[in-house]
């Protein structure tokens, strides 16, 4: 999907509501990312990952997973590193993993994962690998309208746990590792500082409404730009790859159909930083 200028609420930056920034005669970037219309996640999928939870309002079942994020992230530290490879040749996917358990690192009673997904990208035929990533049905299922049924099997666990492998492909699997982490804890500031340098003082205790703030000022934009434009060296390249980097995540959240608003802020905020820095770069080679 690509991105298309619309118009935006505000000006910062040097740059008018509906302009797209150029760097060059050959970058063209709109001034904002569109957000897809809102699509709820489907029942039948949350029914296929947790029966027990059919006809449960999605607003508690989002709630509940919250609470126990603790003992699910306990269940992905239990699986043994070694026994879990970081990728696999697309072509040569076995059809599950056995993956021996550890005691987790943490005190909370681990809920184990259910599914490994090999994420590929949609957007290379010549990438040949996928890389593995454990998660638990019911996760995906609240949070990811566009994702096809991931049925939770009715495994015993003793010592080693058998999950199912199953194909998946995004626009960007690097991105994807983002989004499973933030659908799991939920963590603002790990999404911005997976995207490019922030400053760490502004990431300390970073809240939605510290996030709506700043995108509506126009001052706090600037320093946060300042400081990634100055973290690079004020190098355009560099700033390109960091663009790159959100819009990436953008791409994966529209195929994902991850309509949560606290992340999707989040993401305007970091383009809106990232042109900043841009725009700044370009100014002061002038």
């Amino acid at each position: 999907m690509s991105a298309q200028p619309i118009p935006f609420g505000k000006s910062a930056h040097g740059l008018r509501d509906s302009q797209t920034f150029s760097s060059s005669s050959s970058v063209q970037l709109p001034r904002t990312l569109a957000r897809p219309e809102f699509i709820e996640v489907s029942p039948v999928a949350i029914a296929a990952a947790a029966p027990e939870l059919v006809n449960v309002p999605l607003d508690y079942i989002r709630r509940r997973l919250r609470s126990e994020a603790p003992q699910m992230m306990a269940g992905l530290s239990s699986l043994a590193p070694s026994h879990v490879p970081s990728s696999l040749p697309k072509s040569h996917l076995p059809p599950s993993l056995s993956i021996p358990l550890r005691a987790p690192p943490s005190r909370a009673t681990p809920t184990y994962p259910t599914h490994v997904l090999a994420v590929s990208s949609s957007k290379s035929s010549h990438d040949t690998q996928a890389i593995m990533v454990p998660v638990h049905s019911l996760v995906l299922a609240a949070q990811c309208a566009r994702l096809p049924e991931l049925r939770t099997p009715n495994t015993a666990v003793s010592h080693t746990l058998h999950l199912p492998v199953i194909p998946m492909s995004v626009p960007s699997p690097a991105a994807f590792t983002v989004l499973r982490s933030f659908m799991y804890d939920h963590r603002l500031d790990g999404v911005l500082k997976a995207l490019f340098p922030v400053p760490p003082s502004f990431l300390a205790n970073l809240s939605h409404s510290a996030v709506r703030a700043t995108m509506s000022s126009g001052p706090a934009l600037h320093q946060l730009s300042l400081y990634l434009c100055e973290a690079s060296g004020h190098n355009l390249q560099t700033l390109t790859t960091y663009t790159a980097h959100v819009k990436d995540l953008w791409q994966d959240m529209v195929v994902l159909g991850l309509f949560d608003s606290e992340l999707w802020d989040t993401l305007d905020l970091a383009w809106d930083i990232v042109l900043g820095a841009m725009n700044l770069a370009v100014v002061m080679r002038q």
